[in-house]
């Protein structure tokens, strides 16, 4: 899908138009504002359009396999317009660019340039040797990840204006036997707390009531800095922010998690009652092989402890099903974790070979079938959970951040609870009254579904 800007340009001679198209995470969309705002910076005229654009830049997704096969259908989707189209030159970005580099050349000759996760701040240099004349082969930048931005990095947002990601950190010092992120991204590398604080103010001032806090190991903040408890030093620095209501952190590591952090939690009400924490497995032997910190006791006591001690919490987690050696017997234990936990959103993700991380010499490798079946399994009942909890919330008043009108119909207005992060957690649809986006106000809740709500606007 194609990004879309969101922001006026300045108004300097455009020489070439740029089509930009978005993959992946959260993660991947910041790089993609970063080099959006670069490219604006460098005097390129930016389209919505690919299809009308002379270069054409993919930012690539290369996290598992079915982000993968998206990404290379992009390219080869989007290559099509250098035969028929006004595109000149086709660039890939991003994580699978880094990873595979001069394979993707090889394998994708409608490409001309394959750009890194290290060289994401070049974009407009390596756009303006790609259309020089005298150029006649395919060229890779792949420096060694990761790129960094800071607070006074250029950057055009996407999405909502009233809510932001705020990039605290690149790469991973974990070794999960899974992910290649470390492979893509490098080692972590954090950005200063008064960066960030920095970039959180300018963007409070534009108008941002929420930001997200985002990394591959949040809970990480600043050990390579020195720093003992980097997140709640950069937490008691951010709710000071004027005007900031939401600070979302996500992506929790198991580990780490001290009283001092839940204090914050509890105690700050800038800070969502809200945890994303990625558990991956909850059986033992299988935590041990995918070289996961802690065991099934550790997570369901610290479980217990945060929603013990953070009133309200909402939490989220995430599970790998069909890892190498996952018997029926430990996908059944996770199937019975996940009924009696009840976590009020849950991802699934099927296990998948991915070169070069330990877990691809395993043994005992599972069947796809199998795989796509356990998924269902628990997708289904978490399915029940959820809608249960939602259905629970019926008739009570909850304050939600305002969308915007519906993509589906401009008579519904969606908005979000703080239990609601974007885009992958649902919304409450609010059918009487009106409301502007970026507005917060009380909706009491009408009827429920699964995973979104509906409410009316209250006086």
């Amino acid at each position: 899908m194609a990004a879309k800007v969101l922001r006026k340009l300045p108004n300097e001679t455009r020489t070439t138009t740029i089509g930009f198209v978005n993959l992946g995470c959260s993660k991947n969309q910041v790089d993609s504002e970063v080099m959006l705002g670069a490219l604006a910076h460098d005097g390129f005229e930016l389209t919505t359009d690919p299809a009308r654009a002379e270069v054409v830049i993919i930012n690539t997704c290369g996290f598992i396999e079915e982000a993968k096969q998206e990404s290379i259908n992009a390219i080869i989707e989007y290559g099509v317009l250098k035969k028929n189209g006004t595109c000149r030159v086709l660039i890939a970005a991003g994580c699978l660019s880094q990873r595979y580099q001069g394979e993707l050349l090889k394998e994708l000759p409608e490409l001309d340039g394959v750009v890194g996760t290290g060289d994401t701040g070049r974009i407009a240099e390596i756009c303006r040797i790609l259309l020089s004349p005298v150029r006649r082969t395919q060229r890779v930048w792949a420096s060694p990840p990761p790129y960094l931005y800071d607070e006074l990095t250029p950057r055009l947002r996407l999405g909502k204006r009233h809510s932001a990601y705020v990039k605290i950190a690149e790469g991973c010092n974990r070794n999960c036997a899974f992910c290649a992120i470390p492979i893509m991204r490098g080692k972590q590398r954090s950005r200063p707390i008064e960066s960030i604080v920095a970039e959180a103010r300018s963007l409070a001032a534009e108008g941002v009531k929420e930001i997200n806090l985002i990394s591959q190991d949040t809970i990480n903040y600043g050990v390579d800095l020195g720093l003992r408890k980097g997140l709640v030093a950069l937490l008691q620095e951010l709710v000071t922010v004027k005007d900031l209501r939401w600070i979302r952190p996500f992506y929790l590591y198991p580990q780490q998690v001290t009283d001092d952090l839940i204090d914050l939690y509890a105690g700050e009400e800038n800070i969502t009652k809200y945890i994303d924490m990625p558990f991956q497995h909850i059986n033992d032997a299988v935590l041990k092989r995918m070289h996961r910190l802690g065991d099934k006791t550790h997570i369901t006591n610290l479980v217990d402890r945060l929603r013990t001690r953070i009133p309200g919490l909402s939490f989220r987690t995430a599970f790998i099903v069909g890892f190498p050696g996952e018997t029926k017997a430990a996908y059944n234990e996770l199937k019975r974790y996940l009924d009696d936990m009840e976590f009020d959103r849950v991802g699934v993700f099927l296990y998948s070979d991915e070169e070069g991380t330990p877990a691809v010499e395993l043994d005992r490798k599972i069947d796809r079938q199998l795989m796509e079946e356990r998924r269902a399994e628990l997708l289904a009942i978490q399915e029940a959970i959820s809608l249960k909890k939602s259905r629970q919330k019926i008739g009570s008043t909850l304050e939600v951040l305002v969308e915007g009108a519906s993509e589906e119909t401009d008579l519904l207005i969606e908005s979000r609870h703080e239990g609601q992060a974007p885009e992958i957690d649902g919304v409450v649809y609010l059918n009487e009254g009106t409301a502007n986006a970026g507005d917060f106000v009380k909706a009491e809740i009408t009827d429920a579904s699964a995973y979104d709500l509906v409410g009316r606007l209250v006086s």
